[in-house]
């Protein structure tokens, strides 16, 4: 098969589709136009985020057999319309899941913790030490919205505290024995920490919005390692100075352009952007949860095997 790749990735990806017999080509510069150009001379196409794939870059792809996305989720390419013409759609979720685990964990812990709060006044000559008391986890009520892969990393890491973990998701019977799966009422009444690990859909767009942070009973801290769509950010803030939402860990962001790769072309940052910037109980990565020295290789290794398995 022929394969062009649009998007760097760790080495051992064309290393190995090499040895499979593969020819694989490389443009890591051109426009989508160009791309366009010479798609229907592919049978495979690999990308990240680079930019979307719509109908008529489909159109354009006749001998297309696959689009192999490096990363978890498949919002940047029109699913249906591709299945229609036949294209396999291959991800690598499993590749980052214990990335996006880790890292939600950790903003969780230096939350709780103040870490960051704390060294930024150390490294200022503070020493504040009341006021840098930080909260246990031991006792709390971790909520989860989504149970597939990212989720269910998340609540392993979480069986060394002693904690309830409870998940809501649109598919049934997904609970194991690291989470009790329950109704989003449930969820909400139950929740002292939300974590999102959801894909980009219409379902999810917005979903954490004013209306679906007051129907949960007790103020509650939120994380966000999924996408930045989910959560209507002045929404947030207006909880945040309410006290509703106690802090926030955010390694996405409404603001991102789709690529994920910048986040503002100018300088006019949203006040609301601003208003979290400032704040000493919010925690920002720039998208980087699943963005490991592991997962980088791990999560080309998931492209090939998938590959290997489907046409090799």
């Amino acid at each position: 098969m022929k394969i062009l790749h649009i998007d760097s990735n760790h080495p051992l990806l064309i290393e190995q589709l090499n040895k499979l017999g593969c020819v694989n080509d490389e443009d890591y510069t051109s426009s989508k136009e160009d791309i366009e150009a010479k798609i229907h001379n592919y049978d495979g196409f690999i990308i990240r985020s680079r930019f979307k794939i719509d109908k008529a870059f489909l159109d354009k792809a006749t001998n297309l057999k696959f689009i192999g996305r490096v990363g978890a989720g498949l919002e940047n390419i029109d699913c249906e319309y591709a299945i229609s013409k036949n294209i396999a759609l291959i991800a690598a979720p499993e590749g980052n899941r214990n990335a996006v685990g880790e890292h939600t964990l950790g903003m969780l812990l230096s939350l709780f913790n103040k870490l960051n709060k704390a060294d930024k006044e150390i490294r200022a000559g503070k020493w504040l030490r009341e006021e840098n008391r930080g909260l246990e986890l031991d006792g709390k009520t971790i909520g989860l919205i989504g149970y597939g892969n990212m989720g269910k990393s998340f609540a392993k890491k979480l069986k060394g505290f002693d904690v309830d973990v409870l998940c809501y998701d649109i598919k049934s019977n997904v609970g194991d024995k690291n989470c009790k799966q329950v109704s989003l009422e449930e969820l909400q009444q139950k929740s002292d920490v939300l974590s999102l690990h959801t894909p980009q859909t219409t379902l999810t767009r917005n979903m954490i919005n004013k209306a679906f942070i007051n129907r949960f009973k007790k103020s509650f801290w939120l994380l966000n390692t999924a996408r930045g769509t989910s959560v209507v950010t002045k929404d947030l803030v207006a909880a945040l100075k309410s006290g509703k939402i106690l802090g926030a860990g955010l390694d996405v962001l409404e603001y991102e352009k789709s690529s994920f790769e910048n986040l503002f072309s100018d300088n006019n940052l949203p006040e609301a952007f601003q208003y979290l910037i400032a704040s000493e109980n919010v925690i920002l990565s720039p998208h980087v949860a699943g963005w490991t020295i592991e997962s980088n290789e791990k999560l080309a290794q998931t492209i090939v095997d998938k590959i290997k398995a489907k046409f090799c």
